[in-house]
Order: C-alpha cells, then structure tokens, then sequence
C-alpha cells in the first residue's frame, strides 16, 4: 500500500486547519449574530457552545481521521461498514458548498480590484445587484429560477479561482496545502490587523464598539439566543463536512489531537472576535458620519460585505482604495483557505475509493466543481446560490452533524475508544465532560435546531421564494446530497482498503 502523505510539521496542520475555519463567515457573520443576539451577553452563550460542542466535535473528527488515517467515507467504513454512507453524505455537501463558495470568492476578488478608486459608485447596492451581478429579474424582468446568459466580471475571476485552488490541490498536502495556508493565513491576520487598526482610529469607532459589547442581559435567557451561539461555532469550525476527518487523517502518530482541537477552536474565535471589532468599529463610523444609528447601517451576510462596506469606504476620510484592497483580499484568503480545505475532502474520497493518482482525483472531483459553479455565475446564480447555501447547511451539515455525533455515541459506541485513542497522543486528557457533551448536550441542541428549523421551512417559504423554485434548487439539493451518500456506500472496497495503514515512525517524529 502506497504511504500516505503527512503533514510536514504540526503548526503545518494548525495553519490549515485554522484556514479551513477562519472563512467568509467569520467576517461577515459573527459580529452580527452577536449583535442580534444581545451583543456583549452574547460571549457567554458562545464561548459554552465553543466548549461544550465545537472543541469536543473537533477532537472527535480529529481523533477519528488519525485513529483511521483516512477520508472521511473511508474513516466511517474501517469504524463500522454500515456508516460509510455518513462520509460520503458529508463529502456530498463539501461538494455542494465548493460550487457556490468559488463565487462568492470570485466577487471579492472582482471587488478588491473595485475598491481602487471606488468604481461601484454611491449607489452601492444599485451597483451589486444590477451593474455587477446583472440580476436576471432587474436586467431582464425574468422570473427568480431563470438563469440568464453568464456574466463575464464573476466569471473571469472564477476562473482565476479554481486555477489557484487546484493548483495548489496538485501539488499534495505538505506541497501544496501546507505551503498555501503558510501564505494566506499570516497575511490574512496582517491585513485585517491593519483594518482593525485603521477602524479603530475613525471617528465613531467607539459608538459602534459600545453597541457591539455592550450586553443585553434580558437574551441570555432566550433560548434562540444559545442555539445562535451553537450554530454560529457549529457553521464556522469547518465541522461535520469531512473536512476535519480529512485534514487529521494526514496527522503522523505523534500527534497532540486534544491540545489541537483547542488551539483551532480558540484561534478560529479570535479571528471572529478581530472581525467584531473591525466591522463594528467602521459601523460606528457609518453611523456617525451618516447622522444614523447603529440599528440602520448594521448588516450581516452577503449585504454588510458587497454593499455596506463600500459605502463606508466612500466616505472615508483618506486611503479609500487601500483600506478596500486590505478589506476585501482578505476576504479573498479566507476564502481560498477554506475552499481549498472543501475541496480536498472529496480529493481524497475519490482517490481513495476508485484508486486513482491524487492528479486524476484533482481534475475529477475539482473539475466537476469548476463546472458547475459557473452556474452560480450567471445572471440568475444570485438566486440559485442563495436557496443552495440555505438548505445545505441547515439540512447538510446540522442534520449531518446531529447524526454522525448520535451515531457514534449511542449506536457503534465509539466515543470511549476515541477518547483513549486521543489521550494516548495528547498531553491535555478529557474526561467525562467530552463523552457527555458529545453524547447528550450536543445531540439536544442539534436536534432542536433541526426541528425548528424543519417546522419553520415547511410553513414558510426561504425568503418568499416561489415553491417550484425551492423544491428543485433547495430542497433537491440537501436530500440529492444523502442520496449520494448511500449510492457511493453502494461500492465495494477492495479487501485491504479498510485496514488501517500502519504509521512512518520517521515523518511521525516531524510533527511534534
């Protein structure tokens, strides 16, 4: 059996692991989330669900990609055959999500080039919507579904895109992953430190600090608030979509998964807590130049970063095109990171299942994804990109989660032998706080959130969209995403494939 690629060191793994967390949502949707949710209160209900339900997830996907040292459906399948197909449903949605999170990388970069000289004018959203996306049902007056023609300014740069992204997935992991994210993240960290830096000297800044810290006691007893603060670390820690099975799987013997899962967890919440303070900062600069407050200019998602923040940078006081270019690309390396991390899950899937070269496994899996993100690239993409992301991480990757974590603790029961295989190799021990918070506190609020959800998308249609539209570019889309899970779980692996490779005690001793 061919060796399996390792990581070069330890910080190697770090770095990549922290980019696969720290992507687009750390920027543009924790400072909102907390803002909605009771702000400086906010922290508590945060910092439990990190404890009780990030970090504990984080060293189960850790452990059980070192314990079996492969990809995410090879990883079920040596733990117990009959799971195979939650690996492969996971792989399904790290599909999904790279098809449509290409673009959106896409538009930062068109904006990055944007930024200098402010070329989306002062109707900033006019701009997006109309001169920039060329939205099918303002340029054309067609009906939401419709695709339209493709739109050179996104598609251009998505090519550029899924050029850096599969070159980087061709040269392997300690090659090509590893020397990437030794690029990206530390440049990532100097530029929003250079925002941060730059947001807190403006005029107002300390409005928009005041409203983000400042806590609203009467949420903390609400319980949407604690399942906000749950979704927010289980939506931004790269969890329960193969990626973190995947990139552990890579880890040599010597390997301190415990001590990892902390340093990832905390790292990825401390780039969320900068982007608190950048975003807010500038809000408050908004606010004050604006005459308005907070609660008019404050926005979260797609809106704060492609229309609210150009608009703040077209009344700022000097440095304009600079403070644009710091913005934006560093949107654009976070999200190369964690694309990069998502597209290698289902690399290694393929590689691994069909026995062909990682060279191969690139153009097949990451090929497929080139193409089909360009549909997301046309003058309808806005739409068909918006239901996609929706129902793929309410119903992928929190179903997904809810049902590997149950799974594991209460069926095959594999919890007590992770947490002996994870000791072993850590010099931090857990105790029975990990085996409860994976075995009941975890399973409760992922359960709730999936009914509610549930309950909430069966009255109520996603953002007002048509029905039709919804069931084939929604709803299709999540339950497509099982049903490849058990198609692929369907075949057969060779004799040896789900015996565990044994380690390189020489590449093992790297790492340390």
């Amino acid at each position: 059996m061919e060796a399996r690629e390792q990581w070069g060191t330890r910080a190697g793994f770090i770095l990549a692991a922290v980019g696969s967390a720290v992507g687009l949502g750390n920027i543009w949707r924790f400072p909102y989330v907390a803002y909605e949710n009771g702000g400086g209160a906010f922290f508590i209900p945060y910092l439990f669900a990190l404890l009780t339900a990030g970090i504990p997830l984080l060293i189960m996907e850790f452990t059980m990609g070192h314990k079996y040292r492969g990809s995410a459906p090879l990883s079920y399948a040596r733990m117990n055959k009959k799971t195979e197909w939650i690996g492969w449903w996971q792989v399904a949605i790290a599909f999904v999500i790279s098809t449509y999170y290409a673009v959106i990388i896409a538009w930062a970069m068109a904006y990055t080039y944007f930024a200098v000289g402010q070329q989306w004018g002062e109707d900033t959203g006019g701009f997006l919507m109309a001169d920039y996306l060329q939205r099918v049902d303002i340029v054309n007056g067609a009906d939401i579904g419709s695709v339209g023609s493709i739109v050179p300014g996104v598609f251009i740069p998505l090519i550029l895109v899924w050029v850096i992204t599969l070159g980087v997935l061709f040269k392997g992991v300690k090659k090509g992953i590893e020397v990437a994210n030794r690029i990206f993240i530390p440049t990532l960290l100097v530029m929003f430190l250079l925002i941060v830096i730059r947001a807190l000297t403006l005029e107002g800044a300390s409005l928009g600090l005041e409203t983000f810290f400042k806590p609203n006691w009467s949420e903390i007893m609400s319980p949407g608030v604690w399942v906000a603060a749950y979704g927010q670390i289980f939506f931004s820690l790269s969890i329960a979509f193969a990626i973190m099975i995947t990139y552990s799987s890579y880890l040599p013997k010597k390997a301190d998964i415990n001590n990892n899962a902390f340093i990832a967890g905390f790292s990825n919440s401390s780039v969320e807590l900068l982007a608190g303070f950048g975003i807010f900062a500038t809000l408050g600069f908004m606010a004050t130049t604006a005459g308005s407050s907070i609660e008019e200019v404050a926005a979260g998602g797609i809106g704060l970063a492609f229309v609210v923040f150009p608009q703040i940078l077209n009344s700022f006081p000097g440095f304009n095109g600079l403070f644009g270019v710091l913005f934006f690309g560093s949107l654009v390396f976070a999200g190369l990171s964690s694309l990069i991390s998502i597209v290698e899950t289902f690399v290694a899937g393929v590689q691994e299942k069909f026995k062909v070269s990682r060279t191969k496994a690139v153009i097949l899996g990451g090929g497929l994804s080139a193409i089909i993100s360009v549909l997301f690239a046309t003058q309808g993409g806005l739409f068909f990109l918006d239901a996609a992301d929706y129902f793929i991480n309410t119903f992928g990757i929190a179903l997904a989660g809810l049902v590997s974590v149950i799974t594991i603790s209460w069926f095959v029961k594999k919890l007590k032998p992770f947490q002996e295989h994870a000791n072993a190799t850590s010099d931090l021990r857990t105790g029975l706080w990990w085996r409860v918070c994976l075995g009941v506190v975890t399973p409760i609020v992922l359960g709730y959130m999936f009914i509610m959800n549930l309950i909430n998308n069966l009255q109520n249609n996603y953002e007002g969209y048509p029905t039709s539209f919804l069931l084939y570019s929604g709803w299709a889309v999540a339950i497509g995403a099982i049903i490849l899970g058990f198609i692929f779980a369907s075949l057969k692996w060779g004799e040896k494939d789900l015996e565990v490779p044994a380690y390189s005690e020489e590449k093992g001793e790297n790492a340390k």
